[in-house]
């Protein structure tokens, strides 16, 4: 006797198929397109709706060959001494009378405003028709928009700047109009379109012109890259180059600034020196004429001209302790930077020199520390410290020289005092003489000195030069930096992509079905005899076609004819066999599976009876068109015998037993001994006795049948049955000791949604390696079988 076949079970090998990954994304590329459709009108209203940004940039170039060189001239100090000095600078360039002073170079007055579909813009430089202002408070005005429309040559509407609801109000071109605290006419016509304007003061345009950005342009250079953002892209090359003007032209004012002080000092002087020589000299002449003197003698001429030569020393002296009275200023005035008057440059010590310097690096530092830290952080306290102590080293210094410089004026007071007390020996005469004309020469020489001083300091400073100069001018950007176009549209188009296959990958995350064989082999070693295709075409509720037999050459009726030759080697020592097909919950198909099976091996002239042993919840007695009234429930529970019950179907050639009426035991009918006994004669009578049993899952009425049975089919529906249901195999194997278990996939289709993608290597043994099957995918085409129905998208396969 043939040994019987056990279904044994064994681990699978399974392996990652690029290809199906590539078919999960392909089989919803749609998802894909639509997702990337949705990101690109996303990306097209957000670049229609994001306000433009232009970016102009410029250069300038400090004077200074080398600000501040070290004593070892090693460069590193230098570079890190031209970058404090820009940081330093920058902070000039952003000052409030350097940026009010700019702004007053530009048409800032009135601003025009061009209303579109979208947003509105700014229309500077174009100025679409002219404005008059006749009075304007310069404080109290309203800055809200004046909305006008033109009506005809004649006229137009303006609305109320403090109220923008109400009602536009006609006036004629050149009538004055008084609103918002504003007298002003509009002279010129209005074009076509929504046009609006405001007044301005320069204080509101002073944020737009504080976003400029100062930087290095290069390393080891002193040239300084300016760079301005704003949404008008004339208005930003306007404003910087106006900045760098007004900086160039402050600079220079704060370097002539002592020069400038010093010739002030020397006009008030010299005004009082010049009434001074003109009285002098009328009286010293009337006192000749009147006394008949012609001239002094030797020794009276050079007294006279060495009492002249202290007075000149006097005078030098007071305008040097005018320059000490300015750096003092300046350094108790807590300045950001300490310029020394041209008076002292030749008169300071290295010592005083050197502090000055390091002051200025020290509050440069403490600008920069505080656009960092605040002012009572440690960083910012240090430096304090710091130019607290250089400012005393200063002092010291300052106190000095001006001690130097007293002392030498009292010395110069004592000699004046000598000549003095010797021109009082002379006759009373002369002594007069001698007083007049001492004063006329003393008038002369600080007048003659007076004027060399003016001349020197007006010419020192028209000889200063800007510490900066401009080397490149601001020229308008028309390209965006807020919003690149290209850029968002390739954005969108990579997000489009990401979130259509995150998608995809979502619902196969959340997927808990079933939907092909590598799955099932992946989650049972139970092995699989076959794999049932969906049938293209509409099943009725009732399953009353035997689709086998009604297309017998689909690649549906294919894949049942394979699972039929697969059962052939199941019991393979027994002449007739029973077969219980069961599943886990209904609705999986193991009616249909049982009904379609039965059709095939009709065909093959096998003598086949069909039971519904599903005594619940049967619907098989619909297929072959018969009533429920009597069936198996009535033979088990003695009413009626097999013969009355026993349906013969000439068509199919199929013998079938329907279920009967519901029984109130169907659990214990089925456990009984004449179940066992009809099933024993059925077996001698028959090739196939296939048994549609309830489902496992829900009641346990297919137990008994299952452990009477030759071969046990689990129907696993694929897109119904959960992962769950590929696990009940091993268990009833192992719980009753069955080793006749198979699987049937029923109703699998081309979707590769939810696929896995993996690949059984059926040559290295487990799983299913003893049985043959396919899922036929991609097979429909090779001629074999009828043509299924094109996909919609497939035109160059149709006819």
């Amino acid at each position: 006797m043939e040994k019987e076949q056990n279904l044994e079970a064994k681990a699978v090998s399974q392996q990652i198929d690029f290809y199906k990954i590539f078919r999960v994304f392909w089989s919803r590329w749609y998802w894909i397109a639509g997702c990337i459709a949705i990101a690109l009108v996303i990306a097209k209203i957000k670049v229609l709706y994001t306000i433009p940004v232009y970016q102009t940039y410029a250069s300038l170039k400090l004077q200074d060959s080398n600000p501040s060189v070290s004593t070892n001239n090693q460069m590193p100090t230098q570079v890190y001494n031209y970058t404090d000095k820009i940081q330093a600078e920058s902070f000039v360039i952003r000052s409030n009378e350097v940026m009010l002073n700019a702004i007053a170079n530009l048409d800032y007055k009135i601003s025009y405003y061009l209303k579109g579909r979208i947003r509105t813009t700014e229309l500077y430089p174009n100025i679409p028709f002219q404005i008059e202002i006749i009075k304007q408070d310069s404080v109290n005005f309203s800055k809200g928009l004046y909305v006008v429309e033109a009506l005809d040559k004649n006229t137009f509407k303006i609305g109320d700047p403090n109220n923008q609801k109400a009602q536009l109000v006609p006036h004629k071109y050149g009538e004055v109009i008084n609103l918002g605290n504003m007298q002003f006419r509009i002279r010129s016509e209005i074009p076509n379109g929504n046009y609006s304007f405001k007044f301005n003061t320069k204080e509101d345009f002073v944020g737009r012109a504080m976003s400029v950005n100062v930087a290095e342009a290069a390393r080891f250079t002193n040239v300084m890259s300016l760079s301005l953002t704003d949404g008008n892209p004339v208005f930003a090359a306007d404003m910087l180059n106006a900045i760098m003007k007004e900086y160039v032209r402050y600079d220079l004012i704060q370097r002539q600034r002592s020069a400038k002080q010093t010739v002030e000092f020397i006009d008030s002087q010299l005004g009082f020196i010049n009434t001074e020589a003109g009285k002098s000299g009328s009286t010293l002449a009337n006192y000749k004429t009147q006394n008949k003197i012609v001239d002094l003698g030797t020794s009276t001429s050079m007294t006279v001209s060495k009492l002249a030569d202290f007075e000149k020393q006097k005078t030098e002296l007071n305008i040097k302790l005018l320059g000490i009275k300015q750096l003092e200023d300046q350094v108790n005035n807590n300045r950001t930077k300490v310029e020394i008057g041209l008076d002292l440059e030749g008169e300071l010590n290295s010592g005083l020199g050197s502090l000055v310097m390091q002051l200025n690096t020290l509050l440069t530092n403490r600008e920069i520390k505080l656009s960092q830290f605040t002012s009572d952080s440690q960083p910012v306290k240090q430096i304090e410290q710091q130019i607290s102590n250089i400012k005393s080293g200063i002092r010291n210094n300052i106190r000095l020289m001006r001690e130097g410089n007293e002392q030498t004026l009292r010395y110069i007071d004592n000699q004046i005092s000598g000549v003095n007390q010797s021109i009082s020996t002379i006759p009373l005469k002369e002594q007069n003489f001698v007083k007049l004309s001492t004063n006329f020469e003393v008038n002369n020489k600080v007048r003659s000195y007076l004027s060399e001083k003016k001349l020197e300091a007006e010419m020192n400073a028209a000889a200063i030069v800007a510490g900066a100069a401009i080397v490149n001018f601001a020229y308008p950007s028309y390209f965006s930096i807020a919003s690149d176009s290209n850029k968002v549209y390739t954005f969108a188009i990579l997000l489009g992509t990401g979130v259509g296959m995150g998608l995809i990958l979502l619902v196969r995350f959340l997927n808990p079905y079933i939907y092909d064989k590598e799955a099932v082999e992946g989650l049972t070693k139970t092995p699989i005899i076959g794999v049932i295709r969906k049938f293209p075409d509409f099943i009725d509720q009732d399953n009353r076609q035997a689709l086998s037999i009604a297309k017998p050459k689909s690649v549906f009726a294919e894949s049942v004819r394979s699972v039929r030759t697969n059962l052939s080697f199941l019991a393979s020592h027994k002449q007739s066999k029973i077969i219980c097909v069961t599943s886990e919950i209904s609705g999986e198909g193991k009616s249909f599976v049982t009904l379609n099976l039965a059709g095939t091996l009709a065909l093959i002239d096998k003598k086949v009876i069909l039971i519904a042993a599903d005594l619940r919840k049967s619907r098989l007695h619909k297929a072959f068109d018969v009533d429920n009234k009597k069936g198996l429930s009535s033979v088990l529970s003695g009413q009626h015998q097999l013969e009355d019950v026993l349906i013969h179907d000439e068509i199919h050639r199929i013998d079938f037993i329907p279920s009967g009426p519901v029984p109130p035991n169907p659990s214990e009918l089925l456990h009984t001994v004449f179940m066992q006994n009809l099933l024993r004669n059925l077996e001698k009578e028959y090739d196939y006795v296939l048994v549609d049993t309830a489902p496992v899952g829900l009641v346990s009425d297919a137990i008994p049948l299952i452990r009477q049975s030759d071969v046990n089919l689990f129907v696993i529906r694929s897109g119904v049955s959960q992962q769950r249901a590929a696990s009940i195999p091993e268990r009833l194997s192992r719980e009753y000791g069955l080793n006749n278990l198979a699987i049937v996939l029923n109703a699998f289709g081309d979707d590769a949604l939810y696929s896995n993608y993996y690949t059984t290597d059926y040559s290295r043994g487990g799983g299913n390696s003893t049985y043959y099957y396919s899922d036929y995918s991609g097979y429909s085409g090779s001629g074999y079988y009828d043509e299924e129905k094109r996909k919609w998208w497939m035109f160059w396969k149709r006819k």
